[in-house]
């Protein structure tokens, strides 16, 4: 609990209190317009920030995610939600308070149950290209706030339409106070670091539009905020409506914990830090069910947000606490202030805060490492996560977050099985100094006559094993003897057992001999246990090369 502020240092305090304030100025719009999106009045992604951010800092692992309500998953509750409500009425927005709390009890659930692992199954490339989408998403659903126009519905490439389309409504006001509050942000983490950009372009909007009289000239402010603090407790809602709210909360959360854990991962390896998937997953539940008991919305880890946090130097979860106290305090004296503040402002902060995540410099080095010659172990290794990190990127950009995770989430396991399914088998030469190495690789490696010696770099199971088969069948053509090496052979499964047994009688039906070499732990117990029967195991390649010379003396 609060693991991000043991051996806090007195030095991390002004950038904390700087990264909260900015946080702040940023997360109080856009509460109020993600709570527009899930359709129930804008002070209740307030309501929702505050025990949000309080409970993931308690029991979350990133020292700079900021949970709060967001786009994706704002969307989704608005489309359950409807199913069991209408909209604009109290039930709608019970039964929005209903599912962040179904959807904070399914997340500790599965923290609890350590089902965090499940994190893994998403491979690096694909999570970056997740979160490349997403960036990419964000910005260009930002560009009409910042140029005064309407925001275009659909995917990334149909917003990014609806921007060229409508470039000619731009108003110039609105363009103006966007690109100063732009350039103001991104001229200050380049050249004074130390001035929080951010903070300094939401007041300076806020100040053009009061002495400016921009209201009046069409731009866009946030307008009216309801002040005060939430009721709470559970809300009024069916039991038969909690129940079944718990199928989509799963969906809700696996959205949330991938979003979360993308943007908290980025901020960590940036900052050499790790992240505890089951942390995670608990810092989610506790959240969801803090603001559901506040008469809250849904919330997940921002990229935005913590883009910004990131951007403004925060060094832990002190800045998120910050955040919550000026909340509290924005619910119940401040309101009127961020009701002047014009929307092209907003939109600056975040677009400057994700820039930097648009990395495209990254797929530029998936793509020189994925041309590697084929069939080689970094082409094995680098092709699919080139193909992969694009597939995730344009899943995102083409279908949304929802179907581009499940794509992403669905690569991430194909690539598993097809590298699994297919280990890579090095043909191996003796060198004078008596050690087996790669022939490919050593010039001074020579063959022994009459006998093919080959290692298989990965396990043997049951979705390789025919693979692997047929590679150790062509490898024997033209000899009188196969020596498998096993060192680089962790395990086997019974199916793999199987394997070697017929292959060694379907060698002998070619008068090959077949030697296993190297027969280390869980594979020799497997061997055992499987009662399989090989007749030339040997310790050492060495030795197996030698007994097989022995058996076939060479003419």
């Amino acid at each position: 609990m609060l693991d991000s502020l043991r051996h806090y240092k007195s030095a991390w305090l002004r950038p904390d209190l700087i990264a909260g304030l900015t946080v702040w100025a940023v997360l109080i719009p856009e509460s109020l317009a993600y709570a527009a999106i899930a359709g129930v009045p804008p002070v209740v992604g307030l309501y929702a920030a505050v025990p949000a951010l309080i409970l993931y800092a308690i029991f979350g692992s990133s020292r700079h995610l900021v949970v709060g309500s967001m786009a994706a998953t704002a969307a989704l509750s608005a489309s359950i939600v409807a199913v069991y409500a209408d909209a604009g009425g109290d039930d709608y927005t019970a039964v929005t308070t209903a599912l962040a709390i179904v959807t904070g009890v399914v997340a500790l659930a599965a923290g609890l149950l350590r089902l965090g692992f499940l994190a893994g199954f998403i491979s690096e490339p694909v999570l970056k290209g997740f979160i490349l989408g997403m960036a990419l998403t964000i910005i260009v659903g930002q560009l009409p706030k910042l140029l005064g126009i309407d925001k275009a519905e659909g995917n990334f490439f149909e917003q990014a339409w609806g921007v060229v389309t409508h470039l000619g409504d731009t108003n110039p006001w609105t363009l103006a106070v966007g690109a100063v509050c732009l350039a103001v942000v991104l001229a200050c983490k380049r050249w004074l670091p130390l001035v929080p950009g951010s903070l300094v372009a939401v007041f300076l909007g806020i100040g053009a539009v009061v002495a400016l009289g921009l209201a009046d000239r069409d731009v866009d402010i946030v307008g009216h905020i309801d002040s005060g603090l939430p009721a709470f407790g559970l809300p009024d809602v069916p039991t038969a409506t909690w129940i079944d709210l718990i199928g989509p909360a799963v969906g809700v959360m696996l959205i949330g914990f991938a979003e979360g854990l993308g943007a908290g991962k980025a901020y960590a390896d940036k900052n050499g830090y790790r992240i505890n998937p089951n942390r995670e997953l608990i810092g989610l539940g506790a959240a969801n069910l803090g603001s559901g008991l506040s008469s809250g919305m849904v919330v997940n880890g921002s990229l935005s947000k913590t883009a910004v946090n990131g951007g403004a130097g925060a060094r832990t979860q002190l800045s998120g606490l910050t955040v919550a106290a000026l909340t509290v305090v924005t619910l119940l004296f401040l309101t009127a202030l961020f009701e002047q503040l014009p929307e092209a402002a907003l939109a600056a902060v975040v677009i400057a805060a994700l820039i930097e995540l648009v990395d495209f410099r990254l797929l530029k080095r998936y793509w020189k490492a994925s041309l590697a010659p084929r069939g080689t172990p970094a082409s094995l290794a680098a092709r699919p996560d080139f193909t992969a990190a694009v597939a995730a990127m344009l899943g995102v950009l083409i279908f949304d977050t929802l179907p581009g995770l499940v794509i992403g989430m669905a690569l991430s396991l194909l690539l598993l099985i097809y590298r699994a399914s297919r280990p890579h088998l090095t043909r191996l030469g003796h060198k004078p100094d008596g050690t087996w190495v790669d022939l490919a690789r050593h010039d001074d490696a020579m063959e022994i006559e009459g006998v093919a010696v080959v290692r298989c770099d990965g396990g043997l199971f049951f979705a390789n094993t025919d693979h692997v088969r047929s590679e150790l069948i062509i490898a024997a053509e033209g000899t009188q003897a196969l020596v498998l090496d096993g060192e680089s052979m962790p395990a086997v499964d019974l199916s793999g057992a199987k394997m070697l047994a017929e292959l060694d009688r379907r060698l002998a039906a070619d008068s090959i001999d077949f030697y296993l070499a190297h027969d280390i732990g869980q594979v020799r117990d497997i061997l055992r246990r499987a009662e399989t029967d090989l007749q030339r195991v040997y310790p050492t390649v060495e030795a197996a090369v030698q007994a097989a010379r022995a058996a076939r003396p060479t003419t």
